[in-house]
């Protein structure tokens, strides 16, 4: 496991041997959160795939990724019509630790409490998983990737479709989540996550556009490179707006 945080060095990720995501260079430390943002089909998922241990690195290297990583994929992995309760999805972080044939001693069961009071849901830990609404259920979700308290979180594109609480209380998780030194990797659309909560930023589009402060890489010239010129002008328009909008609240650009 290392604590020197994670380094791409030209880097291409794919499926079989067909590359998907070319060139990525750059670096993160421990405790940053990089956003990664591309248009659909620009090889996000893949690169935290590839994170994941779950595609190969085709080119390059990726060193220093951490043995312990949470993911929380795009659709939730769950039956929502199966009788599952929220505390019980959130213990299934643990099953490294418990074992799959063994029950779940008093030392777990205190950690799921102690997981879902992080993320605002201890209140809801006897209810069925599907009778939570879709921010309720992705905050769950991130809990059972938290318990294991690993060193690198994968999220992909986590704030799809969610309500201005469940936003905000998913930015709060993520910060904490830094504060305690975790690396977090969160591919999203959304620019003002970016600008909110992220460090760093990496802009793909089938290769690496720009890799580097957020404020350095989320342009309207680099998200031309990356959007092309039909979206520039939306993209330009969100992004002064997040720019503005930290600016007012005291944030140095």
């Amino acid at each position: 496991m290392t604590t020197n945080g994670i380094t791409f060095q030209g880097a291409g990720v794919g499926y079989g041997t067909r590359v998907v995501l070319t060139g990525v260079q750059g670096r993160m430390n421990p405790g940053e959160a990089l956003a990664l943002v591309g248009p659909n089909g620009s090889g996000k998922t893949t690169l935290l795939k590839a994170l994941a241990r779950s595609v190969p690195i085709l080119e390059g290297h990726i060193d220093g990724i951490p043995d312990s990583i949470g993911y929380v994929p795009q659709s939730a992995d769950l039956d929502l019509t199966f009788p599952i309760t929220v505390e019980q999805v959130v213990m299934m972080g643990l099953y490294k630790q418990i074992g799959l044939a063994r029950f779940p001693r008093k030392a777990h069961r205190e950690k799921v409490a102690s997981t879902l009071t992080n993320v605002g849901l201890q209140s809801r830990a006897k209810d069925r998983f599907g009778e939570l609404s879709g921010g309720q259920r992705q905050r769950v979700l991130v809990a059972r990737a938290l318990i294991a308290q690993p060193k690198l979180i994968l999220l992909d594109e986590p704030f799809n479709g969610l309500d201005q609480p469940n936003r905000d209380a998913l930015l709060g998780i993520i910060r904490r989540a830094k504060n305690d030194g975790t690396s977090v990797v969160v591919s999203t659309h959304d620019l003002s996550l970016a600008y909110d909560v992220c460090d760093q930023a990496i802009l793909v589009a089938g290769r690496q556009i720009a890799f580097g402060p957020v404020r350095e890489v989320l342009t309207p010239k680099l998200m031309k490179q990356a959007y092309g010129s039909e979206s520039l002008e939306t993209e330009a328009c969100e992004l002064a707006t997040c720019d503005d909008s930290h600016k007012q609240r005291g944030e140095v650009a």
